[in-house]
């Protein structure tokens, strides 16, 4: 999967200064290559990045065992493109795996994590954020993208890799489980049974779909009113489901008519947004989560986003049972990441018809 996702990336390289970190363990004060421009946007730019909506609007909290889960999952991503899941069924010790295993690698050297540093064209690795050339401010963050491979751990780890791949294989297992079912749900909740549309063949099966980890870092940042964690971006995906830490809050959704909502931590809950390859099958019908992420003065923050999606050569269009005119022209996922690479924020508005 690995492979055919660089297929996608592979005729949009990133260059290479945008791929190499900045050594967070060697800066006490913040750099110019760092700083954001301070603004009073109310828009989808570049707000202050510690200004939390003054609206008391919070997203759904939903229980998956709840019989009457599947309607509020739908009302969710109509409404706001995210809602935090609990009893979700993932067993805490497996987030509590992934999350050792996260802070072992970022704790590491910079020379160390360098040599599993990304191409410029690759899917998987070490690096800054694929979003970074869209923006004028390099972001306070670290990333390490595993799709099931253990090529980029051993370029880290040579003889000691086991642990961290089994554990990643293990959490992408456990996610790709979730995300199935959840996709069920949505495509019920639309009036599609995916297991009877041929098209939509491609959910629960093994290897036929699109799934990542993400492990990010945010280090304590010594301007953090100058500095922007992640930039506003919607993710490509159909769902990405994120386990954030529970020591700070960083991640904030834009809700028009609220401003920036922050999404506090709650306790074994997880966060799931809709991503654009929904939007587009709904017909716009669910939102597509615009989302950033605040950095602390004080607190490091780690989280780990799962993302999945149809495969890459997997026809995108708006779902035929919806009985609605569409808003979208149809289009291969690959055909779409390129679309993105090229143009972050506005994707969407060139494939609508």
């Amino acid at each position: 999967m690995a492979t055919t996702l660089s297929e996608a990336y592979r005729n949009n390289p990133l260059p290479l200064h945008h791929i190499i970190p900045l050594d967070f363990s060697s800066v006490r004060t913040l750099p110019d290559s760092h700083a954001w421009p301070q603004s009073n946007d109310d828009d989808h730019q570049f707000s202050s990045c510690n200004n939390e909506s003054s609206s008391s609007s919070s997203i759904p909290i939903i229980d998956l065992m709840d019989p009457n889960a599947m309607e509020q999952i739908g009302l969710a991503c109509e409404k706001w493109g995210a809602f935090l899941l609990k009893n979700h069924g993932i067993p805490l010790s497996v987030i509590e795996e992934v999350q050792a295993e996260s802070k072992k690698l970022f704790s590491l050297p910079a020379e160390q994590k360098l040599k599993a540093l990304r191409s410029p064209g690759g899917a998987t690795g070490y690096g800054r954020a694929r979003i970074s050339p869209f923006f004028p401010k390099y972001m306070w963050h670290e990333g390490f993208t595993f799709m099931g491979s253990s090529d980029d751990a051993k370029k880290i780890w040579p003889n000691d890799y086991a642990r961290f791949c089994d554990t990643m294989v293990n959490y992408q297992k456990q996610m790709k489980a979730l995300a199935e079912k959840l996709t069920h749900m949505i495509f019920n909740f639309l009036g599609i049974n995916s297991q009877d549309q041929e098209n939509n063949s491609w959910v629960g099966t093994s290897t036929n779909h699109i799934g990542a980890i993400q492990l990010n870092f945010y280090p304590s940042c010594p301007d953090p009113n100058r500095a922007m964690g992640l930039a506003p971006h919607t993710d490509t995906s159909l769902l990405t489901i994120l386990h954030q830490s529970q020591s700070s809050s960083g991640l904030q959704i834009f809700k028009e008519g609220s401003g920036w909502v922050p999404i506090h931590p709650h306790p074994n809950t997880l966060v799931v947004n809709t991503g654009d390859i929904l939007h587009m099958m709904s017909n716009a019908r669910f939102r597509c989560a615009l989302h950033r992420v605040t950095v602390n003065r004080s607190k490091q923050r780690y989280s780990v986003a799962y993302f999945y999606g149809p495969p890459v050569d997997y026809v995108v269009s708006p779902l035929s049972d919806l009985n609605s005119v569409p808003r979208f022209r149809a289009l291969t996922v690959k055909e779409y990441i390129s679309i993105k690479a090229k143009n972050l924020g506005g994707a969407l508005s060139l494939i609508t018809t």
